[in-house]
């Protein structure tokens, strides 16, 4: 299938301030693309590209004092199936996994898995090891959290996430990937678009979307504590350890996000 996808986000600074944005689909999908996927600016900006430690594609440029609005519309091949299915896909022993996936055990600014460890061990240290293991945590983190946009807080943490029981897509990503991590199953935040595709279409506006990956038989799967069952036409933009590393905008100075529109939408044959 075709999808068009693409945003439009308006920034406001009150003085030149530099930022580092996350806002192209991940290198792994560019040769998926149809089109050009070019960022945008409605000002003379000056961007450099860069990949970053985790492997995704980062811009940075420094915004002018006022409004500036950011802007790409793209189209990409997708297989048009379903996240991908492996119930006999294994966990790893620590002791046989790959340097580099070693930080994706570890607690970090969203992942608070000294907080939940115990709860982690007590609730899932029965299941079997594994894909089952960590489907049992979408199970629950999807039990658990009510998801609400009017609820969003962009300080919540895995554990008050735990607490709170309700959030929004990343409080549901971070909630699962703290309570694998405290199972010994790396796994890692993801980010991308969407959208209501292979689904009835719902009413909230459209928005980024958050996920995690585990690590299990050698490979990264999907899984999706909110929806909690596979999906057609991920776009993946970025990975990291949570939702810091693959923010869609860092600034260094004062700004205000004074308009967000995404789309993501299949192209009808």
């Amino acid at each position: 299938m075709r999808i068009r996808a693409g945003y439009n986000l308006t920034y406001e600074c009150s003085q030149p301030t530099p930022m580092l944005l996350v806002l192209e689909i991940h290198p792994s999908r560019r040769v998926d693309l149809l089109t050009d996927q070019v960022i945008g600016f409605d000002r003379p900006i000056e961007a450099r590209g860069y990949i970053d430690s985790f492997g995704n594609a980062c811009t940075r440029i420094e915004a002018p004092a006022g409004l500036t609005t950011i802007s790409t519309t793209f189209e990409i091949y997708d297989s048009g199936k379903p996240d991908i299915v492996a119930p006999d896909a294994i966990q790893h022993d620590i002791k046989d996994l790959p340097d580099e996936i070693l930080s994706f055990l570890l607690g970090s600014r969203y992942c608070d898995t000294d907080r939940l460890g115990d709860f982690a061990w007590a609730t899932f240290g029965n299941t079997k090891p594994g894909w089952s293991r960590v489907q049992a945590i979408c199970d629950f983190v999807h039990n658990h959290i009510a998801f609400n946009y009017q609820n969003a807080d962009a300080l919540r943490t895995a554990h008050g996430g735990f607490t709170d029981r309700t959030g929004v897509c990343r409080d549901f990503a971070h909630l699962a990937i703290t309570l694998c991590r405290c199972m010994n199953i790396p796994a890692r935040y993801c980010t991308g678009y969407l959208g209501d595709i292979g689904i009835p279409p719902v009413a909230d506006p459209m928005d980024f979307s958050a996920w995690f990956q585990a690590y299990l038989s050698g490979h990264w799967f999907t899984f999706d504590a909110r929806h909690n069952h596979p999906r057609i036409g991920r776009i993946l933009m970025a990975t990291g350890r949570d939702a810091i590393d693959v923010a869609l905008s860092t600034s260094f100075g004062p700004s205000r996000l004074a308009n967000f529109e995404v789309i993501a939408e299949e192209i009808a044959a």
